[in-house]
């Protein structure tokens, strides 16, 4: 009985975090992106990146993404050491989801990688499920 015991014991060791917060991802290049416009912008300490999913868009949702106070009903994470707070609704839709920022000839701006999307609209704005 002691076997399996530390055979499972070892697995828990091995085995990456658990639950939704560790499938949220922020690109180092994000990350340092997010961390030039907080020091440009003067975002309070005490501010984290929130991250949401709204209804809308023209193909059912659109990702949400700007600096706000924690509320009692949010995950507080910080990713890629970014202090991140997310509603556990958004957190639903947000699961495996990397955030990058990218430059290229049609503007820079921050990019959602979700391999849960089914659609999305031509502007790659707004997705479904």
């Amino acid at each position: 009985m002691s076997d399996l015991t530390t055979a499972a014991h070892d697995h828990d060791h091995s085995a990456p975090p658990q639950g939704p917060e560790s499938m949220v991802l922020i690109t180092p290049t994000a990350a340092t992106k997010i961390t030039e416009i907080r020091g440009a912008e003067g975002i309070e300490p005490t501010m984290a990146l929130r991250l949401r999913v709204v209804g809308g868009g023209c193909a059912g949702f659109s990702y949400d993404l700007y600096f706000d106070e924690s509320t009692e009903v949010d995950r507080q994470l910080e990713i890629a050491g970014v202090k991140v707070v997310v509603d556990e609704m958004s957190l639903m839709y947000l699961v495996g989801v990397e955030i990058d920022y990218v430059e290229g000839l049609q503007g820079a701006g921050f990019k959602f990688n979700n391999p849960n999307v089914k659609s999305t609209c031509g502007c790659g704005s707004s997705f479904s499920v």
